[in-house]
């Protein structure tokens, strides 16, 4: 079974901080080094990295900052011979890291702009015979439609960060993968209410259109919507260092356990599990557990 990931690759720019800086204020802090990222690269080094053969969609920049985003990339076997070199910078994500384990990221798509709809259907060979294909929000609109297009197989989209793309590519999502706060975004773009408990944002997205939904609940689990059953998932309890990426994580890691025959409920259960050991280890992609790692019980 195959997954084609269509996304984003970024170079990370990680600053650790006793805290996060209110507005106008200048904090010193440590790190400042460039490791590899992306929303995309992410869940396909997660995914890979596990065991599945990843094909991934996306481009660089021909600056230094290609050769780190992309290095874990071809250490996981993600095959990257439908990645397109630009003549741009490539993505650039600066994160700061609190003592707490929480984090903010501020985004320069750079390369990952020109993955647009023209860009993918020139890689439509990649796209259409996979199994399954994983979408973020870190690439332009109509990129991400013609992907949902091109499809033949099962659509996953975490519309992380949530822009505007066409509503009925969206719907196409089996399932649709959120966190609280993006499911609210998600509920506004289609013209509907965005508040309430993770339980009435999950009923709203199936109203919606939604044939199912994943909502993602950091440290306290995860809730799945299939097959007209609503299931919480309880994340195992651990001591997070880092916790960017995981939600990558748990994409990437969900996508597989689908590909290897699970049902939504048990690969959400896997991918809590993948989530909680990401958050132990600090980075993004240098955190995601191999098939030999032990993970973490609920």
């Amino acid at each position: 079974m195959s997954m084609c990931v269509v996304g984003s690759i970024n170079a990370d720019l990680t600053v650790n901080v006793e805290r996060h800086p209110t507005p106008g204020e200048t904090l010193l802090g440590t790190g400042g080094g460039i490791t590899a990222g992306g929303k995309g690269a992410n869940q396909a080094v997660a995914a890979a990295k596990l065991g599945t053969d990843v094909v991934l969609v996306g481009a660089t920049g021909s600056d230094a900052n290609a050769a780190p985003a992309t290095a874990l990339l071809r250490e996981a076997g993600v095959d990257l011979t439908h990645v397109e070199e630009v003549a741009d910078v490539t993505g650039l994500a600066v994160i700061t890291v609190a003592a707490n384990g929480e984090n903010t990221v501020l985004v320069v798509p750079g390369a990952n702009a020109r993955v647009d709809a023209e860009c993918v259907g020139r890689h439509a060979g990649a796209v259409a015979p996979a199994d399954l294909v994983l979408l973020q929000g870190e690439i332009p609109a109509d990129g991400f439609a013609r992907a949902v297009e091109l499809t033949r197989g099962r659509v996953v989209v975490n519309l992380a960060p949530v822009v505007d793309v066409p509503r009925e590519a969206l719907l196409k999502a089996d399932p649709l993968m959120a966190n609280e706060h993006e499911a609210g975004l998600i509920l506004q773009q289609l013209g509907l209410d965005g508040t309430g408990t993770p339980e009435d944002l999950t009923r709203r997205l199936l109203e919606a259109g939604f044939s199912s939904v994943v909502l993602t609940l950091g440290s306290a689990g995860a809730l799945v919507a299939a097959e007209g059953e609503l299931t919480h998932i309880d994340s195992p309890k651990v001591e997070a260092v880092d916790t960017v990426g995981a939600g990558d994580s748990f994409a990437g890691a969900f996508c597989h356990r689908l590909l290897e025959g699970d049902s939504m409920v048990d690969a959400a259960r896997f991918a809590c599990r993948v989530g909680a050991f990401s958050v132990t280890r600090p980075g993004a992609q240098p955190s995601y557990p191999g098939e030999a790692d032990a993970l973490p019980e609920a």
